[in-house]
């Protein structure tokens, strides 16, 4: 469920790139590393990049909203409540954890920490013109 109370479901991200960022407002990594995630969203959105920065079970609803409305996050912003999406993910435990999604749904690359910004944007730019 985004934030804004829109539902995101797969099919809506079917045949896209996308890149699903697992983080928390205490995560002073997150934290740290959300202006470069608003930064890659802003280069590559115009070639198709979708993003969905999700927010962990234990961070509270109201932090999330001050947060993404404060910083005005362009990208979706996601509550996972029940803890249900980082289970369908491996179990994510550990933030930030970021997937970049194929056009054919399969998982690219899966980045524990923060990411080599470099090396992503190089993914991103391969993986929208195929």
């Amino acid at each position: 469920m985004a934030i804004n109370g829109q539902k995101i479901s797969t099919q809506d991200l079917r045949g896209k790139v996308v890149m699903i960022n697992f983080w928390a407002t205490s995560c002073v990594t997150c934290v740290k590393e959300m202006p470069q995630m608003v930064e890659t969203y802003n280069r590559f959105k115009q070639d198709g990049l979708e993003f969905v920065a999700v927010a962990m079970s234990y961070d509270p609803p109201n932090y999330v909203l001050n947060y993404a409305e404060t910083r005005k996050l362009p990208f979706k912003v996601a509550l996972d409540s029940g803890g249900d999406l980082a289970k369908q993910f491996g179990d994510v435990n550990m933030t930030p954890t970021t997937f970049v999604i194929g056009k054919d749904g399969k998982i690219l690359k899966r980045y524990l920490g923060e990411p080599d910004f470099t090396a992503l944007h190089a993914l991103l730019q391969k993986s929208l013109k195929s």
